[in-house]
């Protein structure tokens, strides 16, 4: 899954600078700014995180007593006495109401940072919480010389009872290989190497071949208007196409163009009749009637490749056109079986998700969403569609629109984390290291580099919960499938 995805990590810790760093760019950027004429000490009103599922919000309330407080803001107020740059004043020997007047801002986001995650993971460690949300500050109350309150709201998991889970069947599908299967893979394959040539006899038209047509087409009026001057109908523009190929008897190719063209000689001219269904794939024509004039230019043949060796060569790593089949029978079976097998597990888990009912975090939810509006974003850029244009779309249906799918994502992992608990379903290092090693060579990024940055962005987690996601769904289907 996705980097986004859902992890069992505790999500509440800040990621900051060094305090020194922090520290001397809070100095610098204040060096020239007029002085406050008080501290930031009074309670600050924060805007209201993202939504939260009630069901599953837990809330604790924190306190850090004065003593510990002040003392934070003592060793803050030090570093920044060292490293201030004030007119006036030597380096180090500022005063220290100055630095609490004139950074009072600073100081009390790094006594913050300094106090609060610490106290807040203290106390979830303390209650067995695990939160999967970033927890929201609420009732902050934070001065020199007094406790810091306050309060955080987070998520955490729901208890996912399976008990039963092991009743849901589906049926295993018969993944053979039919040898029409094969063929109709391996004539796809060879459509790719075939040349369409010109016919050099004089012969009719007949099934397999190629007409390259010239027409125009009139769509009949579906309706009449009766004025003073007569019965008038709607007139629309005329369809045209030139040197357009139609193979006689295609499947793609309609009834009443290979009829009418069946026996026909180059040079001939004939008029054609059709009758467009209603779900044809240009809506212009679907459900209309067209009289063409179509002119027969040349008559061409499709001549495909011969099967030997040198073919073989092409289409694969092979020496021989019995080896590359053997091989080519080989992929066709195995892209089958996958396939159905994947379909069947898909099911499968459909019918876990139905079984149970449950809760889902709203952040992992919305997490889910991001995940795959960024997935479809990356699609349409692919397919040429500008900045500009993606700025313009309506944010709030496409959410909207995800959210059933993402819910159900959601409660797919939470279902198979539970089950693989139950199964006892565990990835080694040693598969960890191979798929590791697999991405490297698909992604040309050096091993240890993809290892080091996986380690550093919590990625080599994603990935293990990912396998062994995957890795619970095969244990699943091989002892549900019947």
């Amino acid at each position: 899954m996705n980097p986004t995805e859902m992890t069992e990590e505790n999500q509440t810790s800040v990621t900051t600078d060094t305090q020194e760093q922090q520290t001397q760019a809070g100095a610098e950027a204040h060096e020239h700014t007029h002085e406050h004429g008080h501290d930031h000490d009074h309670e600050h009103s924060h805007e209201p995180g993202p939504a939260l599922n009630p069901e599953l919000t837990r809330e604790v309330a924190v306190e850090v007593p004065a003593d510990e407080v002040s003392k934070a803001y003592k060793t803050v107020t030090k570093r920044y006495q060292k490293l201030a740059r004030i007119p006036g004043f030597r380096a180090g020997k500022v005063p220290d109401s100055l630095i609490r007047s004139k950074f009072a801002k600073e100081l009390r986001q790094e006594v913050l940072e300094a106090l609060v995650s610490e106290r807040f993971r203290k106390e979830i460690d303390e209650r067995k919480l695990r939160p999967v949300s970033e927890p929201q500050l609420l009732d902050l109350q934070l001065t020199d010389g007094s406790p810091l309150r306050f309060k955080a709201a987070f998520e955490v998991l729901p208890e996912v009872d399976i008990t039963g889970y092991d009743a849901v069947k589906v049926e295993r599908p018969n993944v053979e290989l039919k040898d029409e299967e094969f063929e109709g893979e391996l004539n796809r394959v060879l459509e790719s190497h075939a040349t369409v040539e010109p016919v050099e006899e004089q012969r009719p038209l007949g099934e397999g071949d190629w007409a390259e047509i010239q027409y125009t087409g009139e769509v009949k009026p579906l309706a009449q208007t009766v004025t003073e001057d007569g019965v008038t109908a709607e007139k629309t523009e005329p369809i045209t196409g030139e040197d357009v190929m139609i193979e006689i008897g295609g499947k793609n190719t309609l009834q009443a163009f290979t009829d009418a063209l069946r026996g026909k000689k180059a040079g001939d001219q004939l008029a054609i009749e059709v009758e467009y269904p209603a779900d044809f794939g240009d809506a212009r024509l679907a459900g209309q009637a067209v009289n063409y004039d179509v002119t027969v230019k040349a008559i061409k043949k499709k001549t495909f490749p011969e099967r030997d060796a040198e073919l073989a060569k092409q289409l694969g790593n092979a020496e021989t056109w019995e080896e590359f089949e053997k091989q080519f029978r080989e992929n066709v079976a195995r892209r089958k079986r996958e396939a159905l097998e994947s379909q069947a597990k898909n099911t499968l888990i459909e019918g876990l998700i139905d079984k149970f009912h449950f809760p889902v975090p709203e952040s992992v939810v919305q997490q889910r969403i991001d995940a795959r509006l960024e997935r479809g974003l990356r699609a349409l850029a692919q397919q040429g569609m500008k900045p500009e244009d993606m700025r313009k779309l309506d944010f709030g249906r496409l959410r909207a629109a995800q959210r059933a799918e993402a819910e159900r994502e959601v409660k797919a992992s939470l279902i198979v984390d539970r089950i693989a608990e139950a199964e006892k379903v565990e990835v080694t290092d040693q598969e960890l290291d191979n798929e590791v090693l697999m991405l490297s060579l698909q992604t040309r990024e050096p091993y240890d580099a993809l290892r080091e940055r996986l380690n550093r962005d919590g990625g080599i987690n994603r990935l293990r919960e990912e396998m062994r996601r995957e890795k619970t769904g095969n244990v699943l289907y091989e002892k549900l499938a019947s």
